[in-house]
């Protein structure tokens, strides 16, 4: 027995053994107490985090927005350059059609249209009369007649056909032909009144086809062919100073060319009356299919 109380030694241990969980206890934070310096550190990092999202943001979109300027900036160069290529393209066809003009086939319509005035001067050289003026003459009126059979040939089977040689065959065809009624009543060989029906004969058809190709195109025919071909032939031999029996065939060639005028004139007004009538009845019905 050491004489000391047991309750001055129980309260000395108990003392000892609170002491280090009180200095424990203090040390360490209560439970449900929260760290001042903690949560400020903890706001400025989501804040720190939310401005550099909103940074990543905008710099995406300003990426976005750059790379759709660029496209639009391609697209504009795509577009203005295309529109070049289409005016270059354009251009380039538009040289073509002008330099497919110089093809053989208007070539042969210029040399036949230059025939004209050559044939004139031929035919009255010398007053007119003279075999060896004359045979130069036929010479010439041949040479224009074959050019004519070829030119259009070629256009067609060359693709050479161009505008100026669908104005140009016809004046030329009109013109050689025309030279040569006229010169030849001029000088007494043949009479006014077949000039008179062979010219107005071609000048009205020619008028007619320009009044209803609104409508369609009359196709030459077979009957005007023949009588190209005919009045061909027949003021080729009245062009030459033919005597005796070749003299009197060359009326009755002439008087056949004479009727196939006139009958291939009043065929080709038929055909022209029929187109016009069936132009003006597909117009009436198109009309009705768009009212009703």
């Amino acid at each position: 027995m050491t004489g000391v109380p047991a309750s001055a030694a129980g309260g000395s241990s108990s003392a000892r053994r609170t002491g280090p969980r009180g200095t424990s206890g203090a040390a360490q934070e209560p439970v449900g107490r929260t760290n001042p310096g903690s949560a400020v550190e903890r706001v400025a990092a989501e804040r720190a985090a939310t401005d550099r999202g909103t940074t990543d943001q905008g710099t995406t979109d300003r990426g976005t927005t750059g790379r759709g300027s660029a496209e639009r900036g391609s697209a504009e160069r795509g577009s203005t350059e295309g529109g070049a290529a289409g005016r270059g393209g354009k251009i380039a066809a538009a040289a073509v059609n002008q330099a497919s003009v110089w093809n053989v086939a208007n070539l042969l319509t210029m040399l036949r249209l230059l025939l004209v005035p050559a044939f004139v001067a031929l035919m009255l050289g010398n007053g007119g009369y003279d075999p060896a003026w004359r045979s130069f003459a036929w010479a010439a009126f041949a040479i224009a007649m074959i050019t004519d059979l070829f030119d259009g040939h070629l256009a067609r089977t060359y693709n050479l056909v161009t505008d100026f040689g669908k104005i140009a065959d016809p004046i030329a065809d009109k013109a050689i032909m025309g030279a040569a009624l006229i010169c030849l009543s001029a000088l007494g060989d043949l009479p006014w009144w077949v000039t008179a029906v062979i010219l107005g004969r071609e000048l009205g058809i020619t008028v007619l086809r320009f009044v209803v190709i609104r409508y369609g195109v009359i196709p030459a025919s077979r009957g005007g062919k023949l009588k190209t071909l005919t009045q061909g032939i027949a003021v080729g031999m009245y062009v030459l100073a033919l005597t005796g029996p070749l003299a009197t065939l060359r009326f009755w060639v002439m008087a056949a060319a004479v009727v196939l005028t006139v009958a291939t004139g009043l065929d080709y007004v038929k055909q022209a009356i029929v187109l016009r009538r069936r132009g003006i009845a597909e117009r009436r019905a198109a009309l009705k299919e768009t009212e009703a």
